[in-house]
């Protein structure tokens, strides 16, 4: 059974816990609240979760390589080269172009005090994540998912912070196919939600 450390309030630890739920992967969850301890460096040495332990002890860290490895072979993986290649485009738009605005900004809102210097970043971070969300609004005014008519880790991979962006002022009302699109995944069988 493969074991997922991660943290309950981070996205990038809900991914591949989705991805596994809806799959039927049997896994145990492990809280991690220093991934600065050395048994937990042993895992990951870039001290960062999620990581995924599997059956002969090896590690993989990186929410979106997890989800590369548990999807591989499913319904949640494209099967051919171009629908592969667009599942990593959206991937990496969602860690170059989303996550590091989107995410950062729900953070800095709630989990920095009111007079941290961190929170004069916001405007900025805020702009940023419009930015995201717009590209995603326009592709999904034309298609119901990432890869087209197909749910795919593509979507979970967004969803994980798109669903919470206003966590960090974001505000999705502007983005009705995106805010129709964060639906259609919570229609998904076996969808489960953040912690």
């Amino acid at each position: 059974m493969y074991t997922l450390y991660g943290m309950p309030d981070s996205g990038n630890c809900y991914k591949p816990r989705l991805a596994a739920e809806q799959l039927g992967v049997a896994y145990r969850w492990v809280e991690v609240s220093d991934t600065r301890a050395p048994g937990f460096l042993a895992k990951n040495p870039n001290g960062k979760v999620p990581v995924l332990e599997l059956d002969d002890g090896s590690c993989l860290p990186e929410s979106n390589a997890i989800l590369w490895y548990l999807a591989e072979g499913t319904p949640l993986a494209a099967s051919d080269r171009l629908g592969r290649a667009r599942m990593l485009q959206w991937m990496f738009f969602e860690q170059y172009s989303h996550e590091p605005y989107v995410a950062v900004a729900r953070s800095i809102v709630r989990h920095t005090p009111p007079d941290s210097p961190r929170r004069a970043e916001l405007p900025r971070l805020q702009e940023r994540g419009h930015q995201a969300l717009r590209v995603m609004e326009q592709h999904l005014a034309r298609e119901p998912y990432c890869v087209g008519a197909t749910y795919s880790i593509a979507d979970i991979a967004l969803y994980a912070y798109t669903h919470c962006a206003e966590d960090g002022g974001i505000a999705l009302a502007p983005y009705p196919a995106v805010r129709a699109w964060l639906e259609r995944v919570r229609a998904q069988p076996r969808f489960v939600p953040m912690r």
